[in-house]
């Protein structure tokens, strides 16, 4: 292998261009050792923790392309982000304020709420007791056809399912849906006249890229941003950590160490 030598600090890109992704389509690296393409190996900046690197594949990377390489949000837009807890919701709530924007964050409990919070939220939700779109539309005004006024500008909703519409009404005129995933439901009531009426933009993003890891990884190294890591267990505890992921006792990332 030319351009590498025994010792180098590398993030490995769990995305191999010819057979998939590691851990869905190929086994995965909760190993002690990992056979992987030299393709998916991305130099690690000095600054950069192996705990930092491995928390941006596969959320952070996601939600980079999602709002900055896809050029999604601006400063002082309004983001609405659902699931803001989880991997690509915490990326997404980090990102967004790095940006300049005012945001929103949807949670199911008390806890991740304020650690939401103190990552810089500026406004939590409890989806579980409040309807996120009545909450926006009595804290904006309702959104109004022939201008621009009420609503917000952005809902970042990767989940789908019963979110759609009402992601949908409380978007103002010209807004945008960022959606890059489907967790509750692939397949979700629509209704057309809101996206004609109000001119929205729905906005897929898919995955992410090299230049999406590097560019987080240059950010951490540069004291921009942070990762979210709710807890970093040995490789024994590998079944435990994916336990708190399904059970959603998790902020942000859980990373496995050899």
């Amino acid at each position: 292998v030319d351009g590498w030598k025994a010792g180098d600090r590398v993030l490995v890109n769990p995305l191999n261009k010819k057979k998939g992704l590691m851990g869905e389509m190929m086994d995965g690296g909760m190993a002690e050792y990992c056979l992987v393409s030299v393709e998916q190996l991305i130099r690690m900046p000095d600054g950069v923790s192996f705990e930092e690197a491995a928390a941006l594949p596969v959320a952070y990377g996601t939600a980079h392309r999602m709002l900055i390489t896809h050029n999604t949000i601006k400063k002082g837009d309004r983001v609405l982000v659902l699931g803001a807890s989880g991997g690509v919701g915490t990326g997404c709530v980090i990102l967004a304020k790095m940006l300049g924007a005012e945001v929103i964050a949807c949670a199911g409990s008390a806890d991740k709420l304020e650690r939401l919070k103190a990552l810089g939220a500026d406004h939590v939700i409890d989806y579980k007791t409040t309807d996120f779109s009545k909450w926006a539309v009595e804290k904006y005004g309702k959104p109004q056809r022939r201008t621009y006024e009420g609503g917000v500008d952005v809902v970042i909703n990767f989940t789908g399912g019963d979110t759609w519409v009402p992601s949908l009404r409380c978007l103002k005129r010209g807004g945008s849906l960022l959606v890059c995933g489907a967790t509750a439901g692939h397949d979700p009531k629509e209704d057309l006249r809101y996206i004609w009426s109000f001119e929205l933009k729905v906005i897929g993003s898919n995955s992410f890229y090299d230049d999406d890891l590097s560019a987080l990884m240059s950010m951490i190294a540069s004291g921009r941003i942070k990762p979210v890591i709710d807890k970093v267990l040995p490789l024994e505890q590998a079944a435990e950590g994916l336990r708190l992921i399904q059970d959603r006792e998790v902020m942000g990332k859980v990373i496995v160490t050899p």
